[in-house]
């Protein structure tokens, strides 16, 4: 389907692709992975024909057509949201266009063209165009009174889901996805993860969640060393079985038949969820296909994110009565009732984002409620990670000064002490004594959950945490809460998180809260809950 020949990609003397060999199958969906800073977004570029390499080139197997996912939401502004769907198909679009333009016209001159270009058009299915478009928009959400609206009459997430329609209309061979699940809900992400299972065709795509990349890949396409490497199986099984192919390497003693049993029987066991999985049994057939080659140890280092408290708290967490909050008019929730207990790890979400950051906003005592109150336990210490946190970066500390601002003893302040910490949180070296104010998004996270780890608390409240982390740090950053002996609330887009972190699920509506105990794919599956959540956000 598409080949990759000797490529090379350079910035100055940064290195990014040096002689990249490889082929990309029909039938495949790869998940592109990599550290920050790898290429990825690059590399899907080079693909898209939007960048040139520094050498080599990419080939396309002739006749097939090509669709990449717009990230300029802006692009289509001027054209109703229909004909944006329909331009996916650049080809059957331009047919479209010539031929409107020449029944403006009609003569015995153009008539013959016009027959020509019927036929075409024919075969492309293009008569049935306008209702497959709308049918996708949709499966999208995106209701038929929005269809002839102009895109630059819609709101952000809307755009996104039309520029999504648009990227899969008319079927194409290969499809190119950078962050697809970017501003997409729960819903529409499952939608998308069920159209993707069961595509027969190509896709390339990069995400951050784990979740998404488990649901539909079939292989990890993963740059590293300048290379890409293909892997069979999804996410969840590249990273088992690179961390079980490290840990047998570091297991000088064990025999050699030993650790083959070991691999076999993890992939007996990965095969048997895949059975299980939404893919198309087409799929199912290679996945299950894998075998030991496919496993080798990653060069990946993974931050050592341990939430430790410094006393465990009572029973009583967090009470919290009749609480609301609005802005300009907008009512975000209300009448809000919650008792956390120990040992709660609640996921709190709403369709409304400025709803769930008002309420961790006010429960930090940084935002005032329109009314109700709250009341932490007297045995609880906090720890909170906000959504924004530009304001603790605005100073010249370096890294160890900056987080010495948060140690407990004299102990911690030594610099040895705090540049070990740095270093486990993937700071090391010289890295340590960067400036705060010239850190990347993914760094200022990974800075305060440095703070954080040093807090000790046995509550944590995390707005988005994921944002901006790359998928080594999210996944250590998960293992961690799911080991966390103490109370957590969070509210995440990360879908992998909110399963396997959460044992009760909180959604605020401008109506009230909605309340259960329960895993969140059980709460997204309750029809009961779904009926629920529709009349809380329609009374």
């Amino acid at each position: 389907m598409l080949t990759v020949n000797n490529l090379s990609v350079q910035f100055g003397k940064r290195i990014l692709f040096d002689e990249v060999n490889t082929t990309f199958t029909h039938g495949n969906i790869y998940g592109v992975i990599g550290a920050n800073g790898a290429g990825k977004s690059t590399f899907l570029k080079i693909i898209a024909g939007e960048m040139d390499p520094t050498s080599g080139h990419i080939h396309l197997e002739p006749g097939k057509r090509m669709s990449v996912l717009n990230q300029n939401h802006n692009m289509f502004d001027e054209s109703t949201v229909l004909e944006t769907v329909m331009m996916g198909n650049k080809t059957l679009y331009a047919i479209k266009k010539e031929m409107d333009a020449l029944y403006l016209d009609y003569n015995d001159k153009n008539a013959d063209r016009i027959g020509e270009l019927q036929v075409q058009f024919e075969e492309m299915n293009g008569w049935n165009a306008d209702s497959d478009a709308a049918s996708m928009l949709s499966n999208l959400g995106i209701s038929e009174e929005h269809h002839y609206t102009l895109m630059g009459d819609l709101e952000g997430k809307i755009k996104v889901r039309v520029l999504l329609a648009q990227a899969l209309f008319g079927n194409p061979d290969l499809l190119i996805m950078d962050e697809p699940t970017n501003d997409l809900d729960f819903e529409t992400i499952a939608w998308l993860e069920n159209f993707l299972a069961n595509y027969e065709n190509t896709v390339i795509v990069v995400s951050h969640d784990r979740h998404f990349l488990d649901s539909v890949c079939t292989h990890i396409s993963d740059i590293d060393f300048s290379k890409i490497n293909h892997y069979s199986g999804n996410y969840t099984f590249w990273y088992e079985s690179s961390q079980l192919a490290a840990k047998q390497r570091a297991q000088q003693n064990k025999k050699a038949e030993e650790k083959k049993q070991e691999l076999e029987e993890f992939i007996r066991r990965f095969s048997a969820n895949v059975a299980k999985s939404k893919q198309a049994t087409s799929r199912k057939k290679m996945i299950s296909k894998l075998n030991i080659s496919d496993i080798k140890p990653s060069s990946r280092r993974y931050p050592a994110i341990i939430f430790d408290q410094e006393r465990e708290a009572g029973d009583q967490i967090l009470n919290v009565q009749n609480l609301s909050a609005s802005i300009d008019g907008d009512i975000l929730f209300k009448g809000v009732d919650l008792n956390m207990a120990k040992g709660d790890k609640i996921v709190l979400f709403s369709k409304d984002s400025r709803a769930t950051t008002a309420f961790y906003e006010i429960l930090n005592g940084n935002q005032k409620a329109d009314s109700g109150t709250f009341d932490w336990g007297v045995t609880t210490n906090q720890a909170y990670l906000p959504v924004e946190n530009h304001s603790f970066f605005e100073s010249d500390y370096s890294l160890v000064d900056w987080l010495r601002q948060w140690v407990k003893t004299e102990e911690e302040r030594d610099e040895v002490n705090i540049r070990s910490f740095l270093g486990k949180m993937i700071f090391s070296g010289e890295e340590a004594l960067k400036t705060c104010r010239v850190l990347s998004g993914g760094e200022k996270v990974r800075c305060m959950l440095s703070r954080m780890m040093m807090e000790r608390a046995n509550v944590l409240m995390l707005n988005e945490p994921t944002n901006h982390l790359d998928l080594e740090s999210i996944t250590a950053f998960n293992n961690s809460l799911k080991n966390f002996k103490g109370s957590v609330i969070f509210t995440t887009h990360d879908h992998e998180f909110s399963q396997t972190v959460a044992n009760r699920v909180i959604e605020l509506t401008p109506n009230g809260a909605i309340d259960r105990y329960m895993t969140f794919d059980d709460y997204l599956d309750d029809e009961k809950v779904q009926e629920l959540r529709t009349k809380m956000y329609t009374i």
